[in-house]
């Protein structure tokens, strides 16, 4: 009988650790030196909140922002970013049995300056905008991680009022709807959230829908979006004046409920909000202010969708760009641009507020992370 506990047990441990998942982080970055590490990989210990490194890649300029395959195999990036008359989408593969980060292929990106990707949900499209030429391009991805020759590509003449920063179209990110049945396109330039009907079926998936952009306030310079978990809610940050617009979502259609500061009442000027997230239960949200705040704006989220500011956290280093929280909620990472520095906070899932925790990491001109259980 002890043999044949024994034995179960064995079994059990086995069977736990061949499925068993760490949490990685991925961190990309603005460098124009081949030779470094311009992606790097770390695994997040989820008591402590330590990072240790696990691999990197090089041989890319520019890797500004990342994304992952829903399975976590494959790694996305723009690339040649911020150069010019240069853009391209850059594909690699995540091996954490074997440490490895191996780059596959790139493409076009169809336009100058891509600055965001989404990956859909089915893993076969990937979705970049580009910020300078204004446009969006959709690419096939193969089976082995790779990605195809762009299928479509709109780009966009249109602009604002303001007449140093929106004298034609900046999009600025890919998000994809709840069901990954839409696309939002949140377009600095023009002070606009475009839209368009995706169909994974067909080879061209972009179709324009009857309502293709909502309009937001005039110079707002929207540029990052997100969903509440509920898929009631859309969350937009708008760069140039510091301020999240909430808007009630059905269908493709966006209807404005709220309008409110990133910042304190007494910041004026200077305004440079920059990303957008919501914690895993749909309570809380994030907002990054870089310039002359360099914090994480918190907000609650009541049962209506709307906002309600709670308190700010300095991100603990200069110009923070992109964040991420970790599919527990329990962490959330922030990149520092300027100072080159990488800070993990702990969550309080009952106040929503953040506390640094683990070791801090320092890359050169670190501006993106993703976090990903795999």
């Amino acid at each position: 009988m002890k043999l044949k506990t024994t034995f179960f047990a064995i079994a059990f441990l086995f069977t736990f650790n061949m499925f068993a998942q760490e949490t990685y982080v991925f961190l990309g970055s603005y460098n124009r030196d081949k030779a470094a590490e311009s992606i790097q990989v770390y695994q997040l210990d989820l008591s402590k909140g330590n990072l240790t490194k696990v691999t990197s890649a090089t041989n890319s300029i520019n890797p500004s922002y990342l994304t992952l395959s829903p399975n976590g195999k494959y790694v996305y990036a723009c690339t040649d970013t911020k150069t010019p008359n240069a853009g391209s989408v850059s594909s690699f593969e995540f091996n954490p049995k074997n440490k490895t980060l191996t780059f596959l292929n790139k493409q076009s990106s169809g336009g100058e300056n891509p600055v965001y990707l989404s990956v859909h949900k089915n893993g076969k499209w990937l979705v970049n905008g580009n910020y300078t030429e204004g446009s969006v391009s959709v690419h096939p991805l193969l089976e082995n991680g790779q990605i195809d020759s762009l299928t479509q590509n709109f780009q966009y003449a249109d602009g604002s009022v303001n007449k140093e920063r929106q004298t034609k179209s900046h999009v600025h990110s890919t998000v994809f709807s709840p069901q990954n049945d839409y696309l939002f396109l949140p377009d600095l330039g023009a002070d606009k959230i475009r839209c368009y009907h995706f169909d994974e079926t067909l080879k061209q998936p972009l179709t324009e829908t009857n309502i293709p952009f909502t309009k937001t306030d005039l110079e707002a310079g929207p540029r990052h979006f997100t969903f509440h978990p509920n898929e009631k809610f859309g969350y937009c940050i708008e760069e140039m004046t510091g301020s999240i617009s909430v808007y009630q979502y059905q269908n493709g259609t966006l209807k404005q409920i709220q309008r409110i500061n990133t910042h304190p009442d007494t910041i004026t000027t200077g305004f440079e909000s920059s990303d957008i997230h919501i914690s895993p239960d749909g309570k809380f949200l994030y907002a990054t202010n870089r310039g002359k705040e360099n914090n994480i704006a918190i907000f609650s989220i009541a049962k209506n969708g709307l906002l309600k500011n709670i308190g700010y956290q300095s991100t603990l280093g200069n110009h923070p760009r992109i964040f991420a929280i970790d599919e527990s909620g329990k962490f959330l990472i922030a990149t520092n641009v300027i100072s080159g520095n990488v800070i993990v906070f702990e969550r309080n899932t009952k106040t929503g507020l953040l506390k640094k925790v683990g070791n801090e990491i320092k890359m050169e001109n670190v501006s993106c992370v993703q976090i990903k259980r795999i």
